[in-house]
C-alpha cells in the first residue's frame, strides 16, 4: 500500500498556519483566548511558567499577525486586554483538535518522555 504523499513546500497552507500559530506559547495563548478576552495578569496566571517578558514577545506577534487584538482602556493604571481577532476566532477548530490529540494522547507522551530510571 502506498503512502499518501503530503506536499508543503515553502508557502503551502500547513507552513502559513505554522508560522503564525508556532511559538512556544503561541498555541496556549490562542487557546486562552478562546475563552474570552484576557488581562495580561490573567495570562500570566494561566500560564505560570512563561515570563513576562516572553509572553509579550509571543502577543506582539500574534497581534502583528491579526490573530489578536490589544485593546488599552485610558486609566490609572491602564488596563490592557488581549482578544482573539475575527480573523483569529477561525483558529478555534484547529486548536480545539488539537486541544482533543493532547487529551487522547497525553498519557502515551508522559511514558515517551519519562526519563529512565
Amino acid at each position: 500500500m502506498r503512502h499518501k504523499r503530503y506536499d508543503c513546500n515553502p508557502g503551502c497552507p500547513v507552513e502559513a498556519c505554522v508560522e503564525v500559530t508556532g511559538g512556544k506559547w503561541k498555541g496556549v495563548i490562542l487557546f486562552h483566548l478562546l475563552g474570552g478576552t484576557r488581562r495580561f495578569n490573567e495570562l500570566m496566571r494561566m500560564m505560570p511558567v512563561v515570563t513576562q517578558r516572553m509572553l509579550a514577545r509571543q502577543l506582539r506577534e500574534l497581534e502583528a499577525d491579526g490573530v489578536v487584538v490589544r485593546t488599552v482602556y485610558p486609566e490609572v493604571p491602564p488596563r490592557v486586554e488581549y482578544a482573539l481577532t475575527e480573523f483569529g476566532q477561525t483558529l478555534k477548530p484547529v486548536l480545539k483538535t488539537l486541544q482533543e490529540w493532547g487529551v487522547r494522547h497525553v498519557q502515551a507522551l508522559t511514558e515517551i518522555r519519562a526519563p529512565e530510571e
